[in-house]
């Protein structure tokens, strides 16, 4: 299937072939059908498949079909759960339709009101939003949604975990009844479907996610620390590999990150932090940085586990693991795209990372190979979970084999040439 089957406007085709776009995904090939036919759809889909333009491309085909625009009363609205996926939406859906005439505006917390009322002031066809800064313009009454035609839930599980819930079905209640609903997921639980059966009507369910998780260009590793100090350690010897081109390296706290980033700095490396802390202008000038090479290492929370595409990130570092293992797969997911290799270490060092990790390994499906730096080998081991243990265990003696891109027995290194061993 190519990208003309689907009868899209000329001039939106134009667009799709100048973005690189060939042949369409899966998600792509499903959905799009399906949304121009205009029915309501719950799409479950990863990071990296597509989403953004199997829900856009339709979308932008809606609005090549001209209507005239009325001041604040957008016919489209995406709500996004977090600012840099907000801002990466449009960018993607500008460049998509670069030769179709729409209006456009994106709507974000962290930022100034005044060029947001600018906008809104104006005749508008499709507006992309954050829940809380969308809320606010309700509250003024510079927006409007009684002619919106089609409304997004991008990574609706994400704003239901960030506690949007009752922002979104505000949202919702001031909205057409009569509108297009698409919800996309990367998880579908029971609060999921919950939100689904109140805000869509007899939708579509597509599930490209699948029950396991396919990660094939990530090489992932699992290395064992006895504590937060040996932790630094490694990954200090880990920012100092030639082989480390660009990384996201995952702090659980926002002081935990600009700490980790300050002590990089100090080592001589190009690092910077990136949390919700952070005024959204410097987060945009951190994320310019990075994609101009001024940073190496970005230390982040999950603030920047999803929407974040970035192009070369060879690494991702799980400095702690992720609450939940849906979040390690979409923090992973920012390196291995668009073909390239990839890899995801992460660090373990007891308590309840244990459980965590099991988790982990039951959603991907496999076991994370056990790794270790010569030098900076664990005093212990990782135990086993149970309903009543997450501990460590005395460490015993195991039987080791070298390590490198695959695994293998006898003498074998990474690609820069370090021995890395593998206890299993």
């Amino acid at each position: 299937m190519l990208f003309k089957d689907f009868k899209l406007n000329p001039s939106l085709l134009k667009g799709v072939k100048r973005c690189g776009y060939t042949q369409p995904t899966p998600i792509q090939s499903r959905a799009i059908p399906e949304i121009m036919e205009g029915r309501d759809l719950i799409a479950s889909a990863h990071t990296g498949t597509g989403k953004t333009a199997a829900f856009m491309l339709p979308i932008l085909d809606r609005l090549s079909k001209f209507k005239k625009a009325k001041k604040g009363t957008p016919r489209v609205l995406v709500l996004s759960p977090t600012r840099e996926l907000a801002e990466q939406v449009m960018e993607a859906t500008r460049a998509l339709g670069r030769y179709v005439k729409f209006k456009s505006t994106v709507i974000l917390g962290g930022v100034s009101y005044k060029p947001q009322f600018k906008a809104l002031a104006q005749p508008i066809d499709l507006v992309v939003a954050t829940p809380g800064r969308l809320i606010d313009h309700l509250d003024r009454g510079s927006i409007d949604l009684s002619r919106l035609e089609v409304l997004v839930l991008d990574e609706a599980d994400r704003m239901l975990d960030m506690g949007f819930k009752k922002d979104v079905e505000r949202i919702t209640s001031v909205a057409p009844a009569q509108r297009q609903t698409l919800l996309f997921t990367a998880t579908f639980d029971t609060s999921m479907a919950a939100l689904a059966s109140r805000l869509l009507l007899e939708p579509i369910r597509l599930d490209v996610a699948g029950r396991h998780i396919t990660l094939d260009t990530i090489e992932q590793r699992l290395y064992v620390a006895d504590n937060h100090s040996h932790k630094k350690r490694l990954l200090k010897q880990l920012a100092s590999d030639s082989l480390l081109k660009k990384a996201i390296v995952f702090s659980a706290t926002k002081k935990g990150a600009e700490r980790l980033a300050r002590e990089l700095r100090g080592l001589g490396h190009k690092a910077a932090a990136l949390h919700g802390d952070m005024s959204q202008a410097a987060r945009n000038r951190t994320m310019k940085d990075m994609r101009r090479g001024r940073v190496r290492l970005l230390v982040a929370t999950d603030v920047a586990a999803r929407g974040l595409d970035v192009s070369g990130i060879s690494h991702v570092i799980n400095f702690d693991l992720p609450r939940s293992a849906q979040d390690y797969v979409h923090r992973i997911g920012r390196t291995g795209r668009a073909g390239a290799d990839g890899i995801a270490v992460s660090f373990a060092s007891g308590g309840d990372d244990a459980l965590q990790l099991q988790k982990i390994e039951r959603l991907i499906g496999k076991r994370l190979p056990r790794c270790e730096v010569p030098g900076l080998e664990p005093t212990t081991v990782l135990s086993t979970p149970t309903r009543n243990t997450r501990s460590f265990r005395p460490r015993r003696q195991k039987k080791r084999f070298s390590f490198g891109l695959k695994l293998s027995h006898g003498s074998s290194q990474t690609k820069s040439g370090r021995r890395i061993r593998i206890t299993d």
